[in-house]
C-alpha cells in the first residue's frame, strides 16, 4: 500500500481545505484534460505535501521557512475600476511591446475581450477563456511539457491555478514586437497566487515574451507561476523574466519548454531583487538540431535569496545548449545554482556546455552551486564550470591608480561581470534599459515604488557613474 501523507503543515492544511472548499468552481465548465490534471495533481499533493529540506533539489533552499505562514486564497477575481496604466505603468524607452496584465493572479484587461486575435493571427487572452475558445490546440499542448508530479508546488500549480496567459503563434508568423506580461500584486493581506501560463509557437514562428513579476506594496505574497512552452519545428523563442519584487514576497518561477526540430531558444533571467526566489527552467530538445541558449543574472543583497535550478535534457542527437548564469551577493545574502545537463543514450553529437560565475562582496554572502553532467552517449562535446570569489584586487588596484574611486571601481568591475549575459539581449532598447538598471542596482538604488518597480523607463539623461575618463 503506498504510504499517505497524514501530517500537514499550516501552508498544507490551507492548500488542502481551499481545494475541498472550491472544487466544484475549479472542475465547473473546465476543459476535460484540466478536470483530469487538477484531480491527478491534488491526488499527488495529499501524498507527498509540499517539498521540505530533506529532499535533494530543496536542501538550501529558503523557501520551506514560509510554509507555517497563513496566506488566503483567492477562488473568484475581485474587480478593479481602473485601468493597467493607473495601478502600474512599465514602458520600454524607444520600443514598443503589446503588454498583457495580471493583477492578483486573474488576466486583468477591461476594455478587451479575454481572447485577442491579432491582424497577424496570433492569439492572446486568459488561458481559462482560451480552453473553451480553442479546446483542441488547448488539449493538445496543456500539461503535455510540464510535469505535476515535479514536487508538491508544481502539483498545486495544477490542481488550483486560477488563470493565466495564453498564447499561440501561427506556422510562418513573426511577431514584430515583443509580448510583455506584467504580473502585478496589490492585495494588503498575505496572499498566494497559483497561476498558468500556455505559449505556443508553430512551425517556422518567431516570438519575444517579456515576463515582469513586480509588486506594487511592500505586502508578504506567496506566488507560485507555472508555464509551459511549445517552439514547434525551426521556430525561434526568445524569453525575459524580469524580477524586482518587495523582500517580503517569495516567488517560484516553473518554466518548462519543449523544442522541435531546427527550433531555437533564448532565456534571460534577471533578479534584481526578491525576499525568496526560485526559478526552475526545464528545457527538452526534443527535435534533431534545436538549440537553447540559458542565461541569467543575480544581484541580491541584505538578506534575500534567490535559487536557480536548470535542467536541460538532450533527448535525439546534433542539438546544442549552453547556460551561463552570473551572480553578485552582498551583505547577508544566499543564493544556489543547480545546473543539471542530461545525455540520452543516441544523443549523439550533442554540445552542452554549462558555467556558473558568482561573486560575494562580504564574508557573511553565500553561494552553493552545483554543475552536474549526466552522459549516456559517448560522441559528445560537453563540459561545465563554477567559479566562486572576491572581486579582482588587482583589477581593483589598476583602476583605483588611474584615478577612479573605490566605489566606482568596484562598481565598474561588477557592471563588466554581469554584461557578459546582458549583451545576448538581442533587443536593443531592452537591454539598455536592462543595464541602467542593473547600475541603479548595483548602487542601491533600485528597489520597489509605488508607481513602477522595474523602473523601465530610459530618464532623460541616462544613468552614468561618474568617473572623470581623462584620467583612465
Amino acid at each position: 500500500m503506498p504510504v499517505v501523507k497524514t501530517k500537514y503543515n499550516g501552508l498544507e492544511s490551507s492548500l488542502i481545505s481551499f481545494f475541498e472548499k472550491n472544487k466544484n468552481d475549479l472542475f465547473d465548465s473546465c476543459h476535460p484534460v484540466v478536470q483530469k490534471l487538477r484531480e491527478e495533481s491534488f491526488g499527488y499533493f495529499k501524498k507527498n505535501g509540499l517539498p521540505t529540506n530533506k529532499d535533494e533539489k530543496w536542501r538550501t533552499s529558503q523557501l520551506v521557512k514560509d510554509y507555517d505562514l497563513d496566506y488566503h486564497l483567492e477562488s473568484e477575481c475581485t474587480p478593479y475600476e481602473k485601468s493597467v496604466s493607473e495601478i502600474f505603468e512599465c514602458e520600454i524607452h524607444g520600443y514598443h511591446s503589446h503588454i498583457v496584465a495580471m493583477l492578483n493572479g486573474w488576466y486583468y484587461n477591461r476594455k478587451a475581450d479575454a481572447l485577442q486575435k491579432l491582424d497577424s493571427g496570433v492569439i492572446i487572452g486568459s488561458v481559462l477563456t482560451a480552453q473553451h475558445e480553442l479546446p483542441d490546440l488547448f488539449g493538445k499542448h496543456f500539461g503535455g511539457i510540464a510535469d505535476h508530479r515535479q514536487d508538491g508546488f508544481a502539483a498545486i500549480n495544477t490542481a488550483m491555478f486560477c488563470d493565466g496567459i495564453f498564447i499561440y503563434v501561427p506556422d510562418g508568423v513573426e511577431v514584430k514586437n515583443a509580448v510583455q506580461l506584467i504580473k502585478m500584486v496589490n492585495r494588503e493581506e498575505k496572499l498566494m497566487i497559483n497561476t498558468r501560463n500556455l505559449i505556443i509557437l508553430g512551425k517556422n514562428s518567431k516570438l519575444a515574451f517579456m515576463h515582469c513579476d513586480d509588486s506594487v506594496n511592500h505586502f508578504s505574497t506567496f506566488i507560485n507561476t507555472s508555464s509551459e512552452f511549445y517552439v514547434g519545428e525551426n521556430a525561434s523563442l526568445d524569453i525575459y523574466k524580469l524580477q524586482n519584487i518587495n523582500d517580503q514576497t517569495t516567488l517560484l518561477n516553473n518554466t518548462f519548454i519543449r523544442q522541435e526540430r531546427n527550433s531555437r531558444t533564448r532565456v534571460c533571467v534577471l533578479s534584481l531583487n526578491g525576499g525568496k526566489i526560485r526559478n526552475e527552467l526545464h528545457v527538452d530538445l526534443a527535435g534533431e538540431g534545436a538549440e537553447a541558449d540559458l542565461n541569467g543574472v543575480y544581484l541580491m543583497d541584505k538578506k534575500q535569496h534567490v535559487d536557480n535550478q536548470v535542467t536541460v535534457r538532450h533527448s535525439v542527437p546534433n542539438c546544442y545548449s549552453s547556460e551561463l548564469f552570473k551572480g553578485v551577493l552582498d551583505n547577508e545574502a544566499t543564493g544556489v545554482f543547480n545546473g543539471y545537463i542530461y545525455v540520452a543514450r543516441d544523443a549523439q553529437k550533442t554540445n552542452a556546455f554549462q558555467r556558473n560565475n558568482n561573486i560575494l562582496m562580504t564574508p557573511q554572502a553565500t553561494i552553493d552551486t552545483m554543475p552536474f553532467l549526466e552522459i549516456y552517449a559517448d560522441d559528445v562535446k560537453c563540459s561545465h564550470g563554477a567559479t566562486v570569489g572576491q572581486l579582482d584586487d588587482d583589477a581593483l588596484f589598476y583602476l583605483m591608480q588611474r584615478g577612479i574611486s573605490r566605489d566606482d571601481a568596484r562598481l565598474l568591475l561588477m557592471y563588466a561581470f554581469t554584461s557578459e549575459v546582458t549583451s545576448k539581449i538581442s533587443i536593443q532598447p531592452l537591454r539598455v534599459s536592462i543595464e541602467d538598471m542593473i547600475k541603479k542596482r548595483l548602487r542601491g538604488e533600485l528597489s520597489i515604488c509605488e508607481k513602477c518597480v522595474l523602473h523601465c523607463s530610459i530618464p532623460d539623461k541616462p544613468m552614468e557613474f561618474e568617473i572623470d575618463m581623462s584620467k583612465v
